[in-house]
């Protein structure tokens, strides 16, 4: 009797948060419908944002690619025009959890036309490091795993929603702040730069310069905003240091365990072994 009593309590009390949260659900839809938003308005919002130093110089982030580099609009600027367009409901949800992986869903909702992009994925519950993976089992360390992976997929959630014509503008502004808004020398600016990558990045001088391709001295204002792109993308997960810069000391480690990879590759494996790879999770979209 004690358990059916326990099991309807709780029966009751997810009806109740059920019903609240689609009360809010439906409150927010009426205010965005007696409150649509001013295109042009928030247009300009959008724009007079991205004259703000600070986050013009985290609007877009850069990494290498094999032989390609990518680029794109950072996870702070995707939140920012998200903000100032108005009327959209965006983040992430944790569906559940289960045999050491989250299963969580992205989403970014326009409450006035009811457009929705959704993405829902896996995350194994698994720190990478440099001597090896190892499972989480903490709360918080899991939240905050899960939290890294869903801000990516969010970001690309706002941007399917968010007209490309005003992305582009908003790029376009950021790079114009990050080159108009300087106040110290080029030279100045570059010291501080180099001293950002060494302190913040454990990544020395001449690996900024083999990157860009000359010497820091020479460093143009481009150089110095294409840098904050790959901080940007650093800070944010989106790549490590030793994947975009050839540091000293990596190249040597990365021949010994190609050697030793090679190696291992013209022994013949046990029956049945495989190799497993580890990743973040797999996007499954719906719309």
């Amino acid at each position: 009797m004690e358990g059916f009593e326990m099991t309807a309590g709780r029966s009751v009390t997810a009806e109740m948060v059920t019903s609240r949260q689609t009360q809010e659900v439906q409150g927010q839809i009426v205010m965005a419908k007696k409150f649509p938003r001013d295109e042009i308005a928030a247009r300009n919002r959008i724009l007079t944002a991205c004259q703000r130093k600070r986050l013009a110089e985290q609007a877009e982030y850069e990494y290498q690619r094999g032989t390609s580099k990518v680029t794109g609009v950072s996870i702070r600027l995707a939140e920012a025009m998200a903000q100032n367009w108005g009327n959209l409901d965006f983040g992430f949800v944790e569906l559940e959890q289960r045999s050491g992986e989250s299963q969580v869903m992205a989403y970014c909702w326009d409450l006035e036309t009811n457009t929705r992009q959704t993405k829902i994925f896996a995350v194994p519950h698994i720190r990478e490091t440099k001597k090896g993976n190892y499972p989480l089992t903490g709360s918080r360390d899991i939240y905050e795993l899960v939290a890294n992976q869903a801000a990516r997929r969010v970001r690309a959630c706002i941007l399917g929603i968010i007209p490309g014509d005003i992305v582009e503008e908003a790029v376009e502004q950021c790079r114009k702040t990050l080159v108009n808004g300087e106040e110290k020398p080029l030279e100045d600016l570059i010291k501080d730069c180099v001293r950002t990558a060494e302190k913040t990045y454990q990544v020395p001088q001449e690996s900024l310069e083999k990157y860009i391709g000359c010497k820091a001295s020479a460093f143009s204002m481009n150089d110095l905003i294409r840098l904050k792109r790959v901080f940007n993308s650093i800070k944010d997960g989106m790549a490590k240091r030793e994947e975009i810069f050839e540091l000293p000391g990596v190249e040597k480690k990365e021949a010994e365990d190609a050697f030793a990879g090679k190696t291992k590759k013209e022994e013949k494996p046990a029956d049945g072994q495989q190799e497993l790879n580890l990743e973040g999770g797999t996007d499954a979209e719906t719309k």
